[in-house]
């Protein structure tokens, strides 16, 4: 089964993971936001790329949320003892990736081909493609005025209201070929439970994602999204009060409502705390699946990531069982 998960951060790296550990070698794609990038110390950081990567190398700290497990900080350290800002710190070990990313970027790469070669590097079996080659920047407007998504996440720990959010650089960019043939070799396509406004909602601006997605649904492929946020709170990150800030509910039926209305998604799982919201997704056109979306540890990833799985098949069974009828 070739699945296709559109990912952001911890919670789309926790999802990634979980597919990758219920499929074959080879068979899963994780289309990853860069809107997120930045560049600090003249290196070019990619996050939720990195996030992904250290899900599914193995390697990611689950107590911290973020990096490497067992990281040591004693490049940031003397940075600071330097005089040098070190808000947005990097570990000596996660310093190895950027380097790696930068020196291959400055030689002329492609960032899709760096982070192929990067997940090979780690021994990652899946793919790992990022929404686009060229650069998109994630930026939010608070009373303060405009800021890079890095600014206001980690600098100013996501506390100024969202009054706005915008993608510069999405208008030009393009899908790639290789985001483009995965979504059309898919069996299935994953909404992971990422923000939905500044992990999912950088790679739909992409220009041909979208028609992509649509055309494969067209197909009989079923597209699959998970609720990152229960009980109206985000299980992490800021996703609740963004929505809640710019004006959209900040439960799963607001992440539903949101999917349905980009045509993206087919089949919606909620959290068990979430059940009485299924009658209003089901009405949204789309199929609500009740279970456990809390992915606190590996065997849960692996128990969310086989329900979707397997409600998949039977979905695109369904789709497919008229026409078969019909001969």
């Amino acid at each position: 089964m070739r699945v296709v998960c559109l990912a952001g951060g911890v919670g789309g790296g926790k999802m990634a993971a979980g597919l990758q550990g219920s499929l074959e070698p080879g068979e899963l794609t994780v289309i990853v936001n860069t809107g997120d990038d930045l560049e600090r110390h003249s290196l070019t950081i990619s996050p939720d790329n990195d996030s992904v990567l250290y899900a599914l190398a193995g390697v990611a700290d689950d107590v911290q949320g973020w990096g490497i497990t067992g990281e040591t900080w004693n490049n940031a350290e003397q940075l600071a003892k330097l005089g040098e800002p070190t808000w947005f710190r990097l570990g000596d070990r996660d310093l190895a990736t950027h380097l790696f990313r930068t020196e291959r970027l400055r030689r002329g790469m492609r960032p899709t081909d760096v982070a192929l070669e990067l997940a090979r590097a780690m021994g990652v079996p899946s793919r790992i493609l990022p929404m686009a080659d060229e650069p998109v920047r994630t930026r939010v407007r608070t009373d303060d005025g405009w800021f890079d998504f890095q600014d206001y996440f980690v600098r100013l720990h996501q506390a100024p209201e969202v009054r706005e959010v915008r993608f510069d650089g999405a208008e030009a960019a393009h899908a790639t070929p290789e985001v483009q043939d995965a979504i059309r070799e898919a069996d299935v396509i994953v909404v992971g439970p990422s923000n939905p406004i500044v992990s999912i909602g950088p790679i739909v601006a992409v220009p041909g994602l979208l028609p992509e997605i649509a055309s494969a649904r067209r197909r009989g492929i079923p597209a699959v999204g998970v609720s990152g946020i229960v009980g109206g709170k985000a299980l992490r990150g800021p996703a609740d009060r963004m929505m809640a800030a710019l004006g959209e509910e900040a439960t799963a039926l607001g992440v539903a409502r949101k999917y349905a209305a980009l045509g993206l998604i087919d089949v919606f799982f909620l959290d068990h705390v979430d059940a009485a919201l299924a009658p209003e997704v089901e009405a949204l056109g789309v199929s609500a699946v009740i279970t456990n979306t809390i992915m606190d540890r590996a065997s849960a990833r692996i128990a969310l990531a086989a329900e979707i799985l397997a409600k998949a098949r039977s979905f695109a069974a369904r789709r497919s069982a008229p026409a078969e009828d019909s001969r």
